[in-house]
């Protein structure tokens, strides 16, 4: 196993990632700039090493400066974690050059499989069912548009290194087209430092369902089953859940041998998770791999048992998956919530400010991943994202129970947050029923509250009997996961010492 790990990355997710480490005897090592010099991974890690100033081209995308902290650290392996250069297959070769292991995929696989055309030029050579479009990327607006009138309106731009919506734009008629086209291409390079885009038929009112798969570079590919993402808000994730509620045994099968059979075709080694479009009609279509560790990673955690931290650190290491696809039962129920520091009242504007005081949620079934604490100011450089709110349940109503009381018992006072919106969705009769898609949310903000407040008698209802359905009917098995531990007080302490200290 590894030494030292460098996590180039930061807040909520470089939390998680230094935490497995430290269960696993590694060092770790993080990265700040000067925005993140008093966040909680600085103060939790091992060590911290500036790393230049808050925009994050000047920083946490500098790969010659984190090759240069991994060397003064003395780390033998660098994990990306989500976001800034995760996707990048500029890293694992800059790991490779620098005798340093990435723990993810390699540089080819990524750009195999990671890279949106080559993922869907890949996918059809794999027979994997794939949305009609391009197979490359389309740089003249002229060609685009052409191509979008011959395929038909509406379609969908998307960024060749996108993801988590950025660079994407649904376009409906021609007249939008060259808008679309240009702010697409910039939000794509600004996010990504790629400006490239391709075209693809936009579907109506699909679900979002993907699967996460593991792989080692023995040999053996594993599909840990999938998650539901459909409510999204602009293309951006909200909520997500484990299992899918609409999914069968039959198309699970399916669509995890699909998956495997496209990780087998791109040599993928590590976690990655190939993502779907399901229709109406149960047919589903390739989307897109994310070659990473993907947000909503503790959902299929909950509901499998496993740490895919730790698991992408054994496979970084060489070790052999010690499990194969069929020995896998996932049990219960889990749903994640995006705690973001952000007004739903306003637009959904960014809410950056120092957090003044905060009251966690705990009990039965919940966990919290995050990266805040109480005096800690929100920066206005970064994506908003405060932690995930994950809940486990025997069934999809106790999650849904569970998780509506941890977002009764969440509060944080200084900044605004969008809990009131779960608290929203979580009382839609829509949502209880898992009738939704792709455009849901949006749709569903764009009109008036008429629901009533959360009190729906019919699904507490079975809730409760779903609950004592298991008390009595699988006594003595497994109990929801164990939840994350809290970060010791004197670690706080001793980081502000520790950091100052630092080069």
């Amino acid at each position: 196993m590894f030494k030292k790990i460098l996590i180039a990355n930061r807040g909520e997710i470089a939390v998680r990632i230094l935490r497995a480490c430290r269960e696993l005897s590694i060092e770790s090592a993080v990265v700040f700039s000067e925005a993140d010099r008093q966040s909680l991974h600085v103060r939790l890690a091992d060590e911290a090493y500036a790393i230049g100033p808050a925009p994050s081209r000047e920083s946490y995308l500098r790969i010659d400066k984190l090759m240069d902290v991994a060397r003064r650290a003395g780390c033998d392996a660098v994990h990306p974690g989500y976001g800034f250069l995760a996707e990048n297959a500029d890293l694992p070769k800059a790991c490779s050059e620098a005798g340093l292991t990435f723990i993810g995929p390699s540089a080819e696989a990524m750009e195999a499989l990671g890279a949106k055309t080559a993922g869907r030029q890949l996918a059809r050579r794999s027979d994997v069912p794939t949305v009609p479009g391009t197979n490359d990327p389309i740089e003249k607006i002229d060609e685009a548009q052409a191509l979008a009138q011959s395929m038909g309106y509406p379609v969908l731009l998307k960024a060749v290194a996108g993801g988590g919506g950025k660079g994407m734009r649904v376009v409906n008629k021609d007249a939008e087209f060259s808008a679309a086209f240009r702010d697409a291409g910039s939000e794509a390079n600004n996010a990504f430092g790629d400006a490239r885009l391709y075209l693809e038929k936009y579907l109506e009112k699909p679900r979002h369902v993907e699967v996460q798969i593991l792989a080692d570079a023995h040999g053996r590919v594993v599909s840990l089953g999938e998650r539901e993402c459909s409510v999204q808000r602009r293309h951006q994730k909200v909520v997500e859940e484990a299992p899918s509620p609409i999914i069968t045994p039959d198309i699970r099968k399916k669509m995890g041998e699909a998956a495997v059979r496209l990780a087998r075709a791109g040599r993928y080694v590590n976690a990655g998770t190939v993502e779907f479009l399901v229709d109406a009609h149960s047919n589903f279509y390739f989307l897109e791999v994310n070659t990473r560790l993907q947000v909503e990673h503790p959902v299929t955690e909950q509901v499998t048992g496993l740490d895919l931290v730790k698991l992408q650190i054994a496979i970084a290491a060489g070790h052999r998956l010690p499990f194969a696809w069929e020995t896998l039962t996932p049990r219960g129920h889990a749903m994640e919530v995006r705690l973001y520091a952000e007004d739903p009242d306003n637009n959904f504007f960014p809410s950056p400010g120092k957090i003044l005081s905060r009251t966690v949620p705990s009990g039965p079934g919940i966990r919290l991943d995050e990266g805040i604490y109480e005096g800690w100011t929100v920066p206005n450089d970064y994506d908003p994202l405060l932690g995930k709110l994950i809940a486990w349940g025997n069934s999809r109503e106790e999650a849904i129970a569970r998780l509506r009381r941890a977002l009764e018992e969440y509060t944080v006072t200084g900044i605004k947050t969008n809990v009131a919106l779960f608290r929203r969705i979580l009382n839609e009769p829509d949502f209880l029923r898992s009738e939704i898609h792709t455009t849901w949310l949006d749709e569903l903000l764009r009109r008036p509250r008429t629901t009533s407040p959360p009190s729906s008698t019919e699904f507490d209802a079975a809730a409760i009997a779903a609950a004592l359905f298991h008390a009595t009917h699988q006594a003595g098995s497994a109990e929801a996961p164990a939840q994350s531990a809290e970060p010791s007080p004197w670690r706080a302490a001793s980081r502000r010492e520790q950091v100052d200290r630092q080069p």
